[in-house]
């Protein structure tokens, strides 16, 4: 599984692991952390944090089978890019006719919305 997957998946399941594996996946792929630096940090050994994260990615792995959300997550994320690209659209289209400034500040709000249907803070909200 590659980094970027197993990030996306731990955001999505990550409260559902042990908080052992929480700690260990998050220290070494959100927070860039050796195995060394996690096995000091949590008192356990170098082959002991990598068995945790081994066995958290796979739990991960799990959950996302059977609860499929990272799809669902996807595709979100995909209507969302549509809804920003259509709002912005009208936004331009409305600046060329000039019709109303309802218009504008509609479209600018949906922008917003699809934003925050994408993850807000990413995106500057």
């Amino acid at each position: 599984m590659e980094r970027e997957e197993i990030t996306f998946l731990f955001d999505i399941y990550g409260s559902l692991l042990t908080e052992n594996m929480q700690n260990c996946i998050d220290l070494y792929y959100n927070e860039d952390y050796s195995l060394s630096e996690i096995a000091d940090n949590l008192s356990i050994t170098r082959q002991g944090v990598r068995d945790t994260i081994q066995r958290g990615i796979k739990q991960l792995g799990r959950l996302d089978e059977t609860l499929k959300l990272s799809e669902h997550y996807r595709e979100l994320g995909e209507a969302a890019d549509e809804i920003i690209m259509l709002s912005e659209a009208i936004k331009e289209i409305n600046g060329v006719t000039a019709l109303s400034r309802d218009i504008n500040d509609a479209a600018t709000r949906i922008n917003t919305l699809a934003l925050m249907l994408k993850g807000g803070e990413e995106y500057g909200i």
